[in-house]
């Protein structure tokens, strides 16, 4: 075989593993078949700015965005394994994600994908569970206003990690 010939195939070969490593890799890390157009992993490039939506008063960073087809869909990746289902807070942050993919793309996201080092799931973006959002981010602006507001649990990992633990006068040592 001509050296020439054999160089070629040696190449095509490892494009070949390349492109199969790759699609392993995005697997696992729970990516779904796309091609990714928005990251916040330093590791690729720099940071995306994040998604922004004036009316709602929100913003957010996904993970990814991976465009497949006419959708983008949002993935967020957990370091934590969970048990049976994603946690409450996650599915809000996904949701809040699937939110402002439809006002910056203005195509809805049937889904969003939560990544678990043990599970991924994918959530369905009904409207059930954008009304949800769109009330707990209401909730959240009335507490906000409120004057006074006392501590709701006695996890002090919470208080370490609260961004109003300077000024609480009921903070957990």
């Amino acid at each position: 075989m001509p050296p020439l010939i054999l160089f070629a195939a040696l190449l095509l070969a490892l494009a070949l593993f390349l492109l199969w490593y790759a699609q392993r890799r995005q697997r696992e890390a729970g990516i779904p078949g796309g091609r990714i157009i928005y990251t916040d992993t330093s590791g690729w490039k720099p940071v995306e700015k994040p998604l922004y939506d004036a009316a709602a008063g929100l913003t957010g960073r996904p993970d990814y965005l991976v465009q497949k087809g006419g959708l983008v869909i949002p993935v967020e990746v957990k370091s934590s394994r969970v048990a049976a289902a994603p946690y409450d807070g996650h599915i809000y942050q996904l949701a809040a994600y699937c939110y402002l993919v439809e006002r910056e793309f203005g195509v809805r996201p049937p889904y969003g994908i939560l990544h678990y080092p043990n599970r991924t799931f994918s959530i369905d973006y009904t409207a059930e569970l954008e009304n949800a959002l769109l009330d707990l981010l209401e909730e959240m602006r009335r507490q906000e206003r409120r004057k006074e507001v006392h501590r709701s649990h006695d996890n002090t990992l919470l208080c370490r990690g609260c961004g109003y633990r300077a000024d609480c006068g009921e903070a957990l040592r």
